[in-house]
């Protein structure tokens, strides 16, 4: 049997794709972070670049790279501070809140359902003191596993500090010759390939570019909104759950949702009252409103193409089939075969094969 070049080419190429995936795959650990410097890298690159511009060749552009990096630490590192210790402070407080939650259902949740016949018949001191023993035990697990880890060869933080000192090295090489990185990459297409190619990237940088960068926008827009709407409800933990949820819309519904049920428990938690459920249901329901009619079409743009079920379907498959880089590359990967499914249809669309 006979192939023709050009399925002598598409072999080969399917071949070397075929091989790349299996590298990613078994060198994901020693991969992640330089992927994830890859990934911050194409993020904060336009804004060195400005940063660059704005100089006009007077300021070398490694400034600007230090610049950039170091905001983007230090917001992370704000972050950081601001979250943790609400979270030690609140944790145990919460803890202690959970007998006043279970008093509340007894005197006002059991008697409402009994005036539409609904009986239930629990029994709250045992679930109460089950509840607590849970929350407890869990506490003490997590501590004794820190210290375990810590004492104990240390591998789980050794790794995470080997991450947390490379990731920084390899995004400030990255910024400071991501032109050169990328024509390095460019220049192994083979000529006749390179018009094709240079059209194929330029788009799915645009398609995302502007996903990645509007996105951000509408984390950071949300967060704040959450963290004000729970904060003028007087929720204690108004500002971790605010941030999270703002923060975890970078997966669709599903960071909202989390983000809903943990406002709901802190709520009943700190309120027992009905409280909560309204402030629940004024704050994430404006929110979805807001987000969904004016944040969203304003900053991500209908037209990028990047549906919320294919976010998520995609940040799963590959979370599966390569781990936590899995989830790195996924947007990326998609981006890129959102932009190649485009062409595809395209050209069938025009083929003789759909006209008949």
């Amino acid at each position: 049997m006979q192939f023709t070049p050009t399925q002598k080419r598409a072999a080969i190429w399917a071949t070397i794709a075929l091989l790349a995936l299996l590298a990613l795959r078994a060198l994901g650990p020693v991969l992640t972070p330089f992927v994830v410097g890859a990934v911050l890298a194409y993020a904060l690159t336009p804004l060195v670049d400005r940063l660059d511009e704005a100089g006009r060749g007077r300021v070398p552009r490694v400034f600007s790279v230090v610049l950039v990096e170091l905001l983007f630490v230090l917001v992370l590192f704000s972050l950081f501070l601001l979250v943790v210790p609400i979270l030690v402070k609140e944790i145990p407080l919460m803890r202690e809140q959970v007998p006043v939650l279970f008093r509340w259902l007894d005197e006002k949740v059991r008697p409402w359902l009994a005036q539409f016949g609904i009986n239930v018949a629990l029994d709250l001191e045992s679930l109460k003191s089950q509840v607590l023993r849970y929350l407890n035990t869990n506490y003490e697990d997590a501590v004794l596993r820190v210290l375990s880890s810590l004492k104990i060869g240390g591998s789980v933080v050794f790794t995470l500090l080997f991450n947390v000192v490379l990731i920084p090295v390899a995004l400030f090489y990255l910024l400071l010759d991501w032109d050169r990185f990328v024509h390095r990459v460019l220049e192994l297409v083979p000529p006749r390939m390179r018009p094709a190619v240079d059209s194929f990237t330029q788009e799915s940088d645009q398609v995302l570019g502007q996903y990645l960068r509007g996105q951000l926008l509408v984390m950071m827009t949300m967060a704040i909104f959450y963290s004000t709407g729970l904060g003028l409800f007087g929720l204690d933990l108004a500002l971790p759950i605010g941030l999270f949820t703002g923060l975890a819309m970078f997966v669709p519904y599903l960071g909202f949702g989390i983000g809903l049920v943990m406002a709901l428990l802190a709520g009943l938690l700190q309120f027992a009252s009905a409280k909560a459920l309204l402030m629940v249901a004024v704050v994430y329901g404006a929110g979805q409103v807001i987000e969904g009619f004016y944040i969203t079409p304003r900053f991500v743009g209908e037209r990028i193409g990047l549906h919320p079920l294919a976010v998520i379907f995609a940040l799963l498959a590959f979370a599966q089939l390569f781990g936590f880089l899995g989830v790195l590359v996924a947007l990326p990967a998609s981006a890129v075969l959102l932009v190649a499914i485009r062409r595809v249809r395209n050209g069938y669309m025009g083929s003789r094969l759909y006209q008949g």
